[in-house]
């Protein structure tokens, strides 16, 4: 069907009501957030109307291959900032070693949180590694570029 890249609306929503555990430098901590690879040709269709890691795997559209783990990678290096009046997260980067797998897209998620979606991101087609890193490569941390920004 289709990704488009989108902070999820239940996301912002939640944000609001205090779901996601927020310390006093605004970092999702202890929170565990994860990002899942989403298969070439999904099924399903995803962008800011999605609202739960659920929503891929009830599809079966979790991408699958070798060295690549059901429900993802854990996110490290997360830090909250403001670029003028723009709120924005980032990430380090995040690497599936020597993986074959083949992906259209991929799905931030909070785990600690029953899986409740963050994000869903459209990689413009799909992204293919054969027994080779498949890195995904967080931009930069300003609100032209961030993958998740508030503005």
């Amino acid at each position: 069907m289709a990704i488009t890249t989108a902070m999820c609306n239940s996301f912002k929503e939640e944000l609001f009501g205090g779901v996601h555990d927020l310390d006093s430098r605004f970092h999702l901590v202890p929170d565990v957030i994860k990002i899942a690879l989403i298969k070439a040709s999904p099924s399903g269709t995803y962008g800011a109307g999605t609202t739960n890691y659920s929503n891929v795997t009830a599809n079966t559209d979790e991408a699958t291959g070798t060295n690549y783990t059901a429900t993802g990678n854990t996110l490290t290096g997360t830090v909250i900032s403001l670029d003028g009046s723009t709120a924005i997260i980032d990430f380090a980067d995040t690497t599936w070693a020597s993986a074959t797998v083949s992906a259209d897209g991929c799905i931030i998620y909070n785990s600690t949180r029953n899986n409740r979606a963050i994000a869903v991101i459209d990689f413009g087609g799909s992204k293919t590694s054969s027994n080779g890193d498949f890195v995904i490569q967080m931009p930069a941390a300003d609100a032209s570029n961030a993958i998740v920004r508030i503005a």
